[in-house]
Parts: structure tokens; sequence; C-alpha cells
């Protein structure tokens, strides 16, 4: 909070209590006899055939405000805790939060510390290690790539070893860091609907699934001239492209004829979002780690 802010709120503050207390004075009034006339002693008011007496405050409780008035002039003048002013005993909130969060850093230091300079692999047979990545993954990635890591329509499986973008430790910490955006682009209005078909049925022969062989012969010269740049002339993929591989009857949009034209025709565009910028290193090398572990005993990939 800034200083402005700190005063206005402080003057406020001040004239509030000013106001109060000339309240209490104004309404404070000497206490009359019981000798007195009743009807002088009276506001005039009568509910029910029942007269408010007009009477001051008792003076136990007259003392108590004035008790209240005194501790809060001692609270604004100690604790304001308002921005960059201090009081007496120089207390702030920002001060205080700060102080919190050192003790919170050196705290996450010493549980996550010592693991940042353990190598990827090492820490990806370390028990303890791995249950710390399993609630981070549960926190961060769960909602997408599901408990078990094993994806979804869209999200890729993290538990074989199909991976697009590379599964080495340092391929995983760098879409963990900087996220990933796919650039699948759509085809539909370029090739039309009728080499659509006919590519997909060359897509469905690379893993032994096609049902029309004059379709998949036109559609290898399509293919060639428009997928293999990204894919491979083998149809590989490029990790450094993050195109996959079509030839491992693994599907991250789905593998049925509708669903390949679907992709051919409309292009896909899947992002994964940076964890930078919500964790620290350390708990990113640890969720690596983690990442890295779901894929070490899984067959490898035809």
């Amino acid at each position: 909070m800034s200083t402005f802010w700190s005063l206005w709120i402080i003057i406020l503050t001040v004239i509030n209590l000013a106001l109060l207390f000339w309240v209490l004075m104004a309404n404070r009034k000497v206490a009359v006899s019981d000798e007195d006339d009743p009807e002088n002693r009276t506001t005039g008011h009568v509910y029910d055939g029942i007269e408010e007496y007009d009477n001051p405050l008792p003076r136990w409780w007259f003392m108590m405000f004035l008790a209240t008035f005194v501790f809060s002039i001692i609270y604004l003048a100690a604790y304001p805790g308002l921005g960059s002013y201090k009081g007496f005993l120089g207390w702030t909130s920002t001060g205080e939060l700060a102080n919190d969060q050192a003790k919170a850093q050196e705290s996450y230091e010493k549980t996550f510390g010592k693991y940042i300079q353990m190598p990827i692999e090492e820490l990806a047979q370390d028990p303890k290690a791995m249950k710390m990545g399993t609630r981070l993954f549960a926190n961060n990635c769960a909602v997408c790539h599901g408990a078990d890591g094993g994806g979804a329509f869209g999200f890729p499986n993290l538990t074989d070893h199909d991976w697009i973008y590379g599964g080495t430790p340092e391929a995983i910490k760098t879409t963990l860091i900087n996220g990933r955006q796919a650039a699948m682009p759509a085809w539909g209005d370029i090739l039309g609907e009728e080499k659509i078909a006919e590519v997909a049925q060359f897509v469905l022969s690379l893993s032994g699934r096609a049902e029309d062989d004059n379709m998949v012969t036109k559609g290898k010269e399509i293919f060639a001239q428009n997928c293999a740049t990204c894919h491979g002339a083998d149809a590989k993929g490029l990790v450094a492209m993050g195109a996959p591989n079509l030839t491992d009857d693994i599907w991250l949009y789905g593998g049925d004829p509708a669903e390949i034209r679907q992709t051919l025709r409309s292009g896909r565009n899947g992002m994964m979002p940076s964890q930078a910028d919500k964790l620290r290193e350390d708990k990113i090398h640890l969720l690596t780690a983690y990442v890295y572990s779901l894929s070490l005993d899984a067959p490898e990939s035809k």
C-alpha cells in the first residue's frame, strides 16, 4: 500500500475516533437525584404507556467507553501496519508477509532443495521423492492426463514410450517449463473431401488397417506432397516439430477413419500450458522425474 493510502486510512480513523468521542461526551449528563421532578427526567417519549427516562450512562459503562478510546489510540500508534508507515513498534503488514514468506521459503528449501541437485534418472528411483512427485502431478497434471497419467482424448498418455516432443528428462522438463502448442494445419479447404479420404486411407495403411488399396496409392502421393515435411517420408514423426508417429497405431485424437479425416479436415491445436509461472524450479525438477518414471516399465513402442 502506498504512503498516500496509508495516511488516508489513518486520518479517517482519527477523525472517526474524534467524532465518536464528541458524541460520547455530548450525551454525558450529570446524574439527577430522586428528589428531582420525574417530569424533568424523561425524554418525552412514551411507548405503550412506558416513559423513557433521560438518565446518563452508568459511570462504569462510561469509563469502559473511555478505555476503548485509549486502547484505539495506542493500537493505531503501535500497529498501523499500513504500507510503508510504521508504528513505534516497527510492525507492518507487508513486513510480516515478507517474514512469513522467508520462513516458508526456508521450509520449502529443506523439503525440496536437496532433490534439485539429483539427476532426474536417479530421482525417478527415489520412493520418497516420487511420493512428492505424485502429489505434484495430482495437483497440476491429473486434471488433463488422468490420475494415472494414462491420458484421454486430446491429452497424451504419459505411461508409454510414444512421446510427441521427446521422452528424455531434458525434453520433459522443457515441456513443463515452456509448454507446447500443437500446429496441425487444417487441410479441408486445400485438399477437398475426396483427397482427405484418400490420405486417411494411406494413414490407416501405416498401421495395417486400410480398407481401399486404390485410395491408399493416391493418398500416398498426397501425403508425400503435403504431410511428409512434418511427419517424415516414413511417417514416423518428427520430435522437433511435435509431429507424431503415424505408424504405431497410437492416436491422440482417435484412430477411427472418421476421426482421422476430421483431424486432416480441421487440424488440431492442442496446448500444453507452461508450469513455470506457478511451480518453482525444484518442484518442476521433481515433477519431471515423476513423469519420466511413469514410462520406465512400459514396453517399447513398435
